[in-house]
């Protein structure tokens, strides 16, 4: 009796890791497609800056390695900048309640191997108890290399509305 429970410990146990696994593998692969998409797809780079945003709130500092150029400089929006080091660990560090984190208004201009993307990205968060939205405007500029698109410059404006 106990071999036979054993037995369909063991399956379920496998199958559960077959669904785990399977899971794993679908978000590697849509990843690494985002990453090495069609140089001439415009839907690719917005995917990509999706992608990004969501490895942002994961922590997945192997992903901004791969999309970050080592020249990649940012430009936040209260004017200062930084580097892939600084972006690095930013995301690393990174530890602010995020309810909501939406990216809308995408425009995108292929320029052979070149494209700069433009989007805004809707926050919301609690600050002292209150949930409070801040949208940001955003440049990217991305340069084809090694069969995938590398960000070089990234740029961020707090939009402030009006009263």
């Amino acid at each position: 009796m106990r071999d036979h429970e054993g037995t369909k410990l063991t399956k379920v146990f496998a199958s559960r890791t077959r669904v785990f696994v399977s899971s794993w593998l679908i978000v590697a692969c849509v990843t690494v497609a985002a990453q090495t998409a069609d140089r001439t797809d415009a839907q690719s780079l917005i995917r990509l800056e999706q992608s990004w945003n969501e490895a942002f709130y994961r922590k997945d500092v192997s992903f901004l390695e791969r999309v970050l150029a080592d020249e990649f400089i940012a430009t936040y929006e209260d004017g200062s900048q930084g580097d892939k080091a600084r972006e690095i660990s930013l995301t690393r560090d990174f530890n602010q309640q995020v309810d909501s984190a939406n990216q809308d208004e995408f425009t995108v201009k292929l320029y052979g191997d070149t494209a700069v993307v433009w989007f805004s990205l809707h926050l919301i968060g609690p600050r002292q108890g209150q949930p409070v939205q801040v949208d940001l405007r955003y440049v990217d500029v991305f340069v084809w290399r090694a069969n995938r698109w590398q960000c070089v410059s990234s740029h961020s404006t707090k939009v402030v509305k009006n009263q």
